[in-house]
């Protein structure tokens, strides 16, 4: 199949780049310079960057420093593309030049060719509307990509949030489902006092639940955006009243609570808000492997699926992703962290690894567990728990007697605790459940 070229030209020279093709010559090199992970940039990340670029357009019109063909070309190329339409051009490595430039200007390039059809003009006229002069006007690498990385994150976090609330329901109506059996409690994997199974599932629910208040924590950190903050955070070469009128339009589109970073060097400067999120992430990850782990001993015995095991092991990949996006987040230098795309890549996998799996934890493996309360009723009744429980009524030395009556593999602790006559069997009864 022969492919056709088009000549582009920028401030570098000239670049070669397929005639069908709506990206331009620093696209066309950056495919060629950051072949890293061979993967495409995220969907949300394209859509975060086309809104921000449609609500720059509009706040450049509305303080007068962009005229209405070009501003409102600019904001129907941006709807075509957040209609699902030119999505497969956005086609920089999800790994690409620190701070995320080689992907803004990939989008800048999209939007002005997009745009320029729209005027009746060819790809690459760009004396007519320019990817940099007109799409990026009033902006920089450096503060889109950072508002980006929130529009994103948030925007994945609000689906993932739905499901580990899904979670949270099925744990609770378990609790109330198991609330009538007793067990045997474990502390060191060993026989302790008797406890509920439904009070552990109780237990659960809880832990999940404020692993998601954390996390719900951490999207309000996320809410104070960079856009406006420019280059190195002193808002150059923005008009006045830009910066307000961007986020307010951007907030209006997203549909998210975004207000402006009060102090715009520390918006670039410092990465803690992602991190804050991502050790949220983390911290619900340690909650979903140990429950995993709880469910999958509970379970032992015939191998009737393998969620369980998958979950803990997901839950690993998820403190790893963490693990990563902290590194990454002190690792920047005085006015600029770039290393954004590494960490926005680990968090958007991190939010679509639960959004997509904890419904079907949920769905397949707790909602249908069931509870062999006869084999939970002989666990207690054969153990040695009792000694415990009668220490504290001075029955201990009778019951110590009877229990060394009995023979190991046949030892029925609530009958040798009866049979000694000094603990009723009704008083058994009420402390065993």
């Amino acid at each position: 199949m022969n492919v056709e070229y088009r000549t582009d030209t920028d401030s570098l020279g000239e670049v070669s780049i397929p005639s069908d093709a709506y990206y331009g010559p620093f696209t066309g090199r950056a495919v060629r310079q950051y072949s890293v992970t061979g993967a495409r940039s995220h969907d949300n990340l394209i859509r975060a960057f086309v809104m921000i670029k449609r609500s720059a357009a509009v706040a450049n019109m509305k303080t007068g420093v962009m005229d209405a063909e070009r501003g409102d070309t600019i904001v129907e190329a941006c709807d075509q593309i957040l209609a699902g339409r030119f999505v497969d051009q956005f086609v920089v490595d999800a790994i690409n030049s620190g701070a995320g430039t080689a992907f803004n200007m990939n989008s800048n390039e999209v939007i002005a060719n997009v745009a320029l059809e729209i005027m009746g003009k060819e790809k690459g006229q760009y004396q007519h509307l320019h990817p940099n002069d007109h799409v990026n006007m009033s902006q920089s690498s450096n503060d889109t990509f950072p508002t980006a990385m929130h529009v994103a994150i948030l925007e994945n976090l609000v689906q993932a949030v739905q499901a580990i609330d899904a979670l949270i329901g099925s744990l609770s109506r378990k609790a109330e489902q198991f609330a009538p059996c007793k067990k045997i409690g474990r502390t060191h994997l060993m026989d302790a006092l008797p406890v509920t199974l439904g009070g552990e599932f109780a237990a659960y629910a809880t832990a999940i639940t404020k692993a998601r208040d954390a996390i719900a924590e951490a999207q309000k950190t996320l809410e104070p955006v960079a856009l406006g903050a420019t280059a190195v955070g002193t808002g150059a070469n923005t008009p006045e009243g830009y910066r307000e009128t961007a986020i307010t339009e951007l907030a209006e589109i997203s549909g998210l609570p975004l207000v402006p970073e009060q102090d715009m060097q520390y918006a670039l400067q410092s990465r803690f808000a992602v991190a804050k999120a991502s050790a949220s992430l983390r911290n619900l990850a340690l909650e979903l492997g140990r429950l995993a782990n709880d469910i999958r001993l509970m379970a032992s015995g015939p191998v009737a699926g393998s969620l369980g095991a998958w979950d803990s092991r997901g839950a690993r990949r998820l403190v790893d992703h963490a693990r990563k996006v902290a590194h990454a987040a002190q690792g920047g230098q005085f006015e600029l962290n770039v290393m954004l795309p590494g960490m926005l890549k680990c968090m958007l996998e991190s939010t679509d690894m639960l959004k997509n799996f904890l419904p079907v934890f949920s769905a397949n493996l707790i909602d249908g567990l069931t509870a062999d309360r006869g084999r939970l009723q002989k666990n207690i009744e054969n153990s040695p728990v009792i000694v415990t429980l009668l220490a504290s009524q001075d029955r201990l030395p009778q019951v110590g007697r009877a229990v060394q009556g009995v023979p190991e593999d046949r030892q029925d602790h609530q009958g040798a605790g009866a049979g000694e006559g000094d603990a009723p069997q009704e008083e058994l009864d009420e402390i065993f459940g």
